[in-house]
């Protein structure tokens, strides 16, 4: 999978530079696969900002300006908290895309939250979209299939300079 992970990265990055963009992401489950994917494109320094691990809800109150209310009533593995820290990441950048992902890789779930549950948030100049995820597999290949996902999602709205 990394094989095309890697791919699908190196075709986002042409996309980007062609329309002139800039990404950064702000990860929590993946811990960094996502922007390990990106840099490991030759010339992704010429879209890519950075990234930022934000595995503690501390990390992702302090860093990306994410809700504590949000946080308190939905938890970390929400809808509300994925998209405040791709707004937050995008207001302290001033990228043109923030991408956030938070996720349940396991080992261990809940009923509410199971193993394999991922959001995945997107934020551009124009719109905003959370892609909610389920997949399946251990720890390893939620982390992979979210960091996949995350570059098929980039991949179809970069174009549309969101």
């Amino acid at each position: 999978m990394w094989d095309e992970i890697l791919e699908l990265a190196a075709e986002l990055g042409q996309q980007m530079q062609s329309n002139k963009l800039s990404l950064a992401v702000a990860e929590s489950c993946t811990g960094g696969l996502l922007a390990s994917a990106i840099t490991a494109v030759p010339g992704s320094s010429a879209f890519f900002y950075g990234g930022i691990v934000a595995y503690s809800n501390e990390a992702k109150l302090e860093y990306l300006a994410v809700s504590r209310s949000n946080l308190e009533n939905w938890g970390a593995v929400s809808y509300s908290t994925v998209l405040d820290m791709a707004r937050g990441l995008r207001m302290r950048t001033k990228v043109d895309l923030a991408l956030s992902i938070s996720g349940v890789a396991g080992p261990a779930g809940s009923e509410k939250k199971p193993v394999g549950l991922v959001y995945i948030g997107l934020v551009g100049k124009r719109r905003e979209l959370v892609s909610v995820n389920y997949f399946s597999g251990g720890r390893e290949q939620v982390r992979l299939s979210a960091v996949l996902r995350a570059l098929v999602l980039l991949r179809s709205q970069a174009g549309f300079a969101i």
